[in-house]
């Protein structure tokens, strides 16, 4: 896959190629991962990070992930976003997994906001 990514993006995406299409678009510093078009994951700074909600979280914190945590100009912010387990990225099968953990948990996200898919 040849882009002006970094490397890392285009290792996550091409190990996620087995679960479905994702594509990464550059934001804030970072860059967003989509499935047709719902945004499940990001990376910053080289670490990948997966949506979370209510019915996932226990799953992250088992696997020892740590939530994506920034500093606005006022306060710290604390996103719903946790960073994939170390297993995740050496592991097409176990990517898939938590890509599907992640994905289930935007779109739970986009129907309790009323958006259509």
């Amino acid at each position: 896959m040849t882009s002006t990514r970094n490397e890392f993006v285009d290792y996550a995406v091409e190990l996620m190629a087995g679960w479905a299409t994702v594509s990464a678009r550059k934001m804030f510093g970072g860059y967003g991962l989509y499935r047709e078009g719902l945004m499940f994951a990001l990376i910053v700074d080289d670490e990948l990070f997966f949506k979370i909600d209510a019915n996932n979280v226990a799953q992250f914190e088992r696997a020892g992930s740590h939530p994506f945590v920034y500093q606005s100009q006022t306060r710290t912010v604390q996103m719903s976003y946790w960073s994939a387990p170390a297993a995740s990225l050496d592991s097409p099968s176990e990517m898939g997994e938590w890509c599907q953990s992640a994905y289930g948990a935007a779109l739970r996200a986009q129907a309790t906001k009323g958006k259509r898919l």
